[in-house]
């Protein structure tokens, strides 16, 4: 009660005496605090009962006044009482004792608030420096210590300091052995000094040594010692295990600034001399391992976006929504930090750290789940692989998880060398997996990877199979057959294919009807620089599903100029991510190709092929994965790929498919009699499939192979057609049907007619819907 009272009658006196010179009022109130401890006999009064806290509050007010008062860049007299007399050093002796008790929290706001107000470069100087690197090691040394607020407060306006001048960051990677060495003259000769200095709490010899090891730090080409001690990122580290949230998100934004920083020493300190990478790996292990065994695909996908620091909780609320939420977020929120904590950091550190997590969490924790047998673990740790996937921005962790799933290889791929690489054999082969499920949700990850913008994703599962262009048939021209409706003359052409009848009439009706609506047949598909005209491809495509069964067209919104669009905005997204890994514009002349060499696709497009070829034999969800993996990769603007996915007028090597032959093909139930005649049309349409763009990767072979994966087209479609023609006004009834399913009519009795149409039919009655949300017209399901 009577210190307070003191305090109260000294800020009284304060105020009515005679304003005092700056320098005569900062050294009165240093002196005030001296005399406390030359006058004080009792230390186990708290700080908060002296004058100290007054004094030092004081202080700062004047040193801030003062630099208001002069130029910029210039020294006042106090600050130069300040540094001369060495008053940081002092504080830093008293902060440490912590006499009287609760010192140290207020010399770390003293430090605190001088580095933050005081505009001119204060560590650069010696006097300021070197007692903050001894305040930085007092830092994080007792958890959940009182004093954490100020310490984490200190510590990131130093990291500021330093990413506003990251040259001063070599003043902070202290030399470990010099500093064991200095210490140990202080402990022979310093004792008759530090009584003729006791406010120093430093020896000459150490002063010398700290001053020639600031002056070599000064050079930013001299590498780090390998005994370098980086106390700011140790103490940094710490505080991230203080169970204060709050103190854990300050501590991890000064590592993201202090990784950030271009030095090249303190990079390689940081990563070699700290237990930074440890810290990132260890907890994100910890994180993963809490999640549980088993968990749902659709919540690990539709969890909501996870930003490290940001991630509010209430337990009760998460695990109502389903089990292991809380865990989940806790573990994307820290695969968010390290994600973005590796895209900040300085290059040769972003690879360091990139490799850890690539050794210690991928190799070491994820591999053996994905390489595990029990179907319910290879789906959760599929799920959670495609969200972290999904998740990651940096380049360097990018690549070294490119690495993981897919090996480094380059050179093309041959059939036996797909088990080379195990993981990324488990990978591609989980896409023809036995349950659906894992075969949807590992189409899904490569889906999401081959959208990553990475080079070595795409080289790896298909451009390198297709860099030599082997595909082609190695013959001169004149060697060559001669063609007719795209193929050798001597070859079965589709309309005399065993699966259709011989008695097609090029004069009938429908196939009259079909091929009008289709490109004019020419020698040459294509225009004068290779590339084939894009009306008709678009017509082609458009031929592929009959007139009869569109209905998207008459509903306005639903039609394929949205598609196309759509198509459009993607493309010139990938267009801009392939920019940088220059792509020739054109196919590698075939001069420079080794056509010899035997043809392999690779593993990914000989899955990816041979589940297209069971389309009638898999799920609707299969299919629309296939095709939408499919559709992605006809989107990437590279010629190859162009070449061989989508231009059905090339010529094949022997042996080898395409994407266009595989859909040609695809095998055909044997014919009931009453479908005969109009199966014989549908090849009519095939052989007039046009698939490469002139400028723009064709969306529309995703759209067309929807429609027939939706409706089951080629298994069904004579019968299709024969009850279309027997249903009067079918195109408006259906027209009607498509506007209620999707709302925009009211309900009513919709499906009478398509009743009538299933009736007529002799097969085993197929359930004729829309799906939702389709445009792609009616959907059997057999």
């Amino acid at each position: 009660m009577f210190s307070k009272f003191t305090s109260i009658l000294q800020h009284a006196v304060e105020a009515l005496a005679p304003s005092l010179p700056l320098q005569e009022d900062f050294v009165y109130h240093w002196k005030a605090i001296t005399h406390y401890y030359i006058e004080t006999s009792d230390d186990k009064a708290p700080v908060t009962d002296t004058n100290i806290p007054s004094h030092l509050e004081q202080m700062l007010d004047i040193l801030t006044q003062e630099e208001a008062e002069r130029e910029s860049g210039e020294t006042g007299p106090c600050m130069e009482y300040l540094l001369h007399h060495k008053i940081l050093e002092t504080l830093y002796t008293l902060g440490k004792a912590d006499c009287p008790p609760g010192m140290k929290q207020q010399v770390l706001t003293f430090y605190t608030k001088l580095l933050a107000h005081i505009r001119q470069p204060l560590l650069p100087h010696i006097n300021v420096h070197r007692p903050v690197q001894k305040l930085i090691r007092l830092c994080g040394e007792v958890l959940a210590a009182p004093t954490e607020n100020e310490e984490i407060q200190f510590l990131c306006i130093v990291c500021a300091k330093l990413k506003q001048d990251p040259y001063l960051v070599n003043f902070f990677l202290e030399n470990k052995s010099k500093r064991l060495e200095n210490q140990g003259l202080a402990g022979t000769d310093g004792g008759k000094e530090s009584a003729l200095a006791p406010d120093t709490g430093q020896s000459p010899a150490d002063e010398h040594a700290e001053e020639a090891q600031a002056a070599a730090a000064g050079s930013t080409c001299s590498p780090a010692s390998s005994t370098n001690n980086y106390n700011l990122v140790t103490s940094l580290l710490n505080l991230t295990k203080s169970p204060d949230g709050r103190i854990v998100v300050k501590a991890c934004e000064g590592l993201m600034l202090l990784v950030s920083l271009p030095e090249p020493a303190a990079a390689k300190c940081l990563t070699e001399n700290t237990e930074l990478c440890h810290l990132l790996t260890d907890r994100l292990v910890s994180f993963y391992k809490a999640l549980p065994q088993s968990m749902d695909p659709l919540d690990i996908e539709t969890v909501e976006s996870v930003n490290w620091g940001l991630d509010v909780y209430n337990l009760k609320e998460d695990a109502a929504i389903f089990t292991g939420k809380r865990a989940l977020i806790s573990f994307l929120s820290w695969l968010d930090y390290c994600d973005q904590l590796i895209k900040e950091a300085q290059k040769s550190a972003a690879v360091v750290m990139a490799k850890a997590v690539k050794e210690r969490f991928f190799m070491a924790v994820m591999e053996p789940q994905l390489m595990q047998t029990s179907e319910v673990g290879i789906l959760t740790s599929t799920a959670l692989l495609n969200r972290i996937i999904r998740q990651v921005t940096s380049d360097a962790l990018l690549q070294e998880m490119v690495y993981f799933l897919l090996g480094e290889a380059t050179e093309p791929e041959t059939p036996a060398k797909t088990a080379q690489n195990q993981l990324r054999h488990r990978l591609i082969e989980h896409c023809d997996h036995l349950s659906d499920e894992i075969s949807i949700m590992t189409l899904r990850l490569f889906e999401h990877l081959i959208q990553k913008p990475n080079q070595h994703i795409l080289h790896s599962l298909v451009l390198r199979s297709l860099e030599e262009r082997n595909y082609l048939e190695n013959k001169p021209q004149e060697e060559r057959e001669p063609v007719e409706n795209g193929q050798p003359h001597d070859a079965v052409d589709l309309e005399e294919d065993p699966l259709f009848a011989d008695d097609l009439s090029p004069d009938s009706r429908l196939a009259s009807e079909w091929i009008s609506s289709s490109p004019p047949q020419s020698p040459e598909h294509s225009k004068a620089d290779g590339k084939t005209e894009v009306h008709k491809i678009v017509n082609s495509f458009l031929c592929l599903v009959p007139d009869e069964a569109k209905s998207s067209y008459h509903v306005e919104g639903t039609g394929y100029d949205t598609y196309l669009r759509d198509a459009h905005r993607q493309f010139r997204d990938y267009c801009g991510i392939c920019q940088r890994w220059d792509w020739r514009g054109h196919p590698k002349p075939l001069e420079k190709c080794n056509l010899d060499s035997p043809f392999f696709e690779g593993h990914f497009l000989k899955v990816l092929f041979d589940r297209m070829g069971r389309i009638l034999d898999q799920p609707y969800d299969v299919n629309l994965q296939v095709t939408a993996v499919l559709s992605k990769l006809s989107l990437l603007p590279h010629p190859h790929l162009h070449e061989y996915l989508l231009d059905p007028y090339i010529n094949l090597a022997p042996g080898c498919r395409s994407l266009f032959s595989v859909i040609v093909r695809v095998s055909f139930p044997p014919p009931a009699p009453h479908t005969q005649t109009f199966e014989r049309q549908v090849p009519n349409r095939f052989t007039k499939v046009m698939s490469m763009l002139e400028d723009v990767p064709w969306l529309i072979l995703r759209r067309v192979l929807l429609q027939f994966a939706a409706s089951r087209f080629l298994q069904v479609v004579g019968d299709l057609m024969l009850r279309i023609h027997r249903i009067p006004d079918f195109t408006p009834k259906l027209l009607l049907v498509r506007k209620r399913l999707l709302g925009l009519e009211p309900e009513g009795i919709t499906y009478v007619f398509l009743l009538a149409v299933l009736a007529s039919s002799p097969s085993a009655g197929p359930d004729l819907c829309f799906p939702a949300g389709s445009t792609t017209g009616l959907s059997w399901r057999g």
